[in-house]
């Protein structure tokens, strides 16, 4: 089976071009066209010569995945496409519209490992991780099946990004020195990984770094969070306050309400401790609640919010998009593979 040419960064374009007797300038043109010119097929390479582009086709391959499904909300135009990759293995991704542009939610695995208790992603575990080159497989895909330019980019679908951790730090630099995204519109999610923040704040990149934090309380992140038992909540606010100091780049923490759960006023409390006098921003959730797990959306959503705002906290509350589909991470993939078993 050829190997995929779809997913090298420009080192690996030079090096494969002088392997094949060319000069190193032939690499920056094939990385031109696979990423600027979104090339489909060798043949399109037209400052080649015949002859290299026979050797390309004969040596490599240039696939792309299959967009398999898409559901879209009728209210807010939020379209979740499930994509089949080369095994027929699936993965979602999410395409939302925003005043500043289109942004688009990438997964990093198929399935996930970390075991977040309200999460359909993890249903099942991870099966594997992604290739560079299937991260931004689907930004192509979208971007050529809605004839749109992808502004903004977050990683924070199907899979814990920290966790494949090489593959995703070549799709981000790839996604911006190839597509054209820039790195402070690109946003990574982690559940918690501390060994993989350290790493990232060395990297000298100028993205966005969100934490799922769920729980100011480490007992309590312990019942939602299975990674919370390996890195407690301490380790994890020392790596995101040497983050900070390293890179000077703003904190997001993403809280989502919980009925009965993390909706309560010493909930409250604990936040203001964390986050009062803090340039790291809160971002509230409205739970998408699945099937599987007892934990609601909180009814608190509303008051938890203006409590927050009253008393200093640099506070948001995330837009719920895709209401009238299979909203929560996860959902689109989990029914795919349940049809799949079912035919």
């Amino acid at each position: 089976m050829k190997e995929n040419i779809f997913g090298k960064n420009l080192i690996e374009c030079e090096t494969l071009m002088v392997e094949q007797g060319e000069p190193k300038y032939r690499g920056e043109q094939l990385f031109q066209w696979l990423y600027h010119k979104k090339s489909e097929d060798f043949s399109e390479m037209t400052n080649f010569a015949n002859k290299l582009r026979e050797t390309l086709s004969k040596n490599y391959s240039l696939n792309h995945g299959k967009i398999q499904e898409i559901q879209k909300d009728s209210h807010d135009g939020t379209k979740k496409f499930l994509i089949e990759l080369s095994d027929g293995e699936c993965i979602e991704s999410v395409l939302m519209h925003y005043q500043h542009g289109d942004s688009l939610c990438v997964s990093t695995q198929a399935g996930c490992n970390m075991g977040c208790k309200f999460c359909a992603s993890t249903q099942g575990g991870k099966i594997r991780d992604l290739t560079s080159g299937e991260i931004l497989d689907q930004i192509y895909l979208i971007e050529q099946a809605e004839n749109l330019r992808i502004s903004n980019v977050v990683i924070m679908g199907i899979g814990e990004p920290l966790d494949n951790y090489n593959e995703v730090i070549k799709f981000i630099r790839i996604a911006n020195t190839g597509f054209g995204i820039g790195q402070r519109k690109i946003t990574l999610s982690t559940c918690g990984l501390v060994p993989g923040i350290n790493a990232l704040a060395e990297e000298n990149l100028q993205i966005n770094l969100a934490i799922s934090l769920h729980s100011v309380f480490q007992e309590q992140r312990k019942q939602l969070m299975p990674i919370a038992e390996k890195y407690d909540l301490d380790a994890l606010l020392a790596a995101i306050d040497d983050y900070f100091i390293k890179t000077g780049r703003q904190i997001t923490y993403e809280y989502a309400l919980m009925d009965g759960f993390n909706d309560r006023d010493v909930d409250i409390n604990g936040l203001v401790k964390l986050l009062r006098g803090s340039r790291n921003h809160l971002n509230l959730i409205g739970l998408n609640a699945i099937e599987e797990v007892s934990f609601k959306e909180s009814a608190r959503l509303d008051s938890f919010f203006r409590e927050l705002e009253n008393r200093g906290i640099n506070v948001t509350m995330r837009r719920k998009m895709g209401r009238e589909i299979d909203a929560a991470c996860g959902q689109l993939r989990k029914k795919g593979n349940k049809d799949k078993v079912n035919v």
